[in-house]
């Protein structure tokens, strides 16, 4: 069992409840999985964890990234490495322009880890300001948003839709390897849902990896999924194609509990 992302009979706990019971899940660059499940079922919890939160405790198993452990990584290592989440709930930082934002982290991500491993930052000279523009104006013209935008302070006035546009533009700027996204699809309109949709799609390749956390169908049917998982108290019970989705959205998770249970 290899992946660009490998997890392994993950055991996870918060404040000494065990929330992740055994979890396993493949994903590689060029695939789009979504995890599916009811509130509770653990999918923010696998989220955070694959992110390094420290309030997340794993107790067995493992998380391998490109070959290699990143247990022991600290969260701006993994993004460094390439690793990325598309928050739920975004938060703003007044004062601080989203342009700006953008440019220190895609400066952080391009620098190189440092030789003693200490999870510093790394000092590098970053990005030209005339090539940083260059980008962020063409990453922009593919999601068809204002230029605007990035003079906006981060997340601050942003409507839902905004902010999860805003994840999106972040991706696309920082170039990840494997992109989690957890519940984006949460409090978005239809209108809202398609741009997200339609720039998850833009990026998508054979560069990227896509792991779509949520308990809804609608957002998969914007974003087709090579695999789609369904996770049940803290356990990835089931796992089949696009088709798998559409059941959930016709019958519930009502039918796989029951198939659980008589295992």
């Amino acid at each position: 069992m290899t992946g660009d992302l490998l997890v392994k009979g993950l055991h996870v706990s918060v404040e000494g409840k065990e929330i992740l019971k055994g979890l396993s899940l493949q994903v590689n660059k060029g695939e789009v999985h979504a995890l599916m499940g009811p509130n509770g079922s653990g999918k923010s919890t696998f989220a955070n964890t694959l992110m390094g939160h420290p309030k997340y405790e794993v107790t067995a198993g493992d998380i391998l990234f490109k070959g290699e452990s990143i247990l022991e990584k600290e969260t701006d290592e993994r993004a460094r490495m390439g690793l990325f989440m598309a928050f739920q709930y975004p938060v703003a930082i007044p004062g601080l322009t989203f342009g700006s934002f953008l440019r220190a982290a895609l400066n952080a991500r391009l620098a190189p880890p440092t030789p003693d491993g200490n999870g510093a930052v790394p000092t590098k000279k970053g990005i030209p300001p005339k090539e940083f523009r260059d980008l962020l104006r063409s990453k922009m013209a593919m999601l068809k948003m204002d230029e605007t935008f990035a003079t906006r302070y981060l997340n601050d006035g942003f409507s839902g839709g905004e902010k999860k546009r805003a994840e999106i533009l972040q991706m696309a700027i920082l170039r990840p390897e494997i992109a989690i996204m957890d519940e984006t699809d949460s409090g978005l309109d239809i209108d809202a849902l398609k741009v997200v949709a339609d720039g998850v799609n833009a990026l998508t390749g054979q560069d990227l990896g896509v792991l779509v956390i949520t308990h809804y169908n609608r957002i998969l049917n914007y974003i087709k999924p090579t695999r789609v998982h369904v996770m049940i108290d803290g356990r990835i019970v089931t796992s089949g194609g696009a088709e798998l989705a559409q059941q959930l959205e016709a019958k519930g998770y009502d039918w796989v509990r029951e198939e659980v249970a008589s295992r």
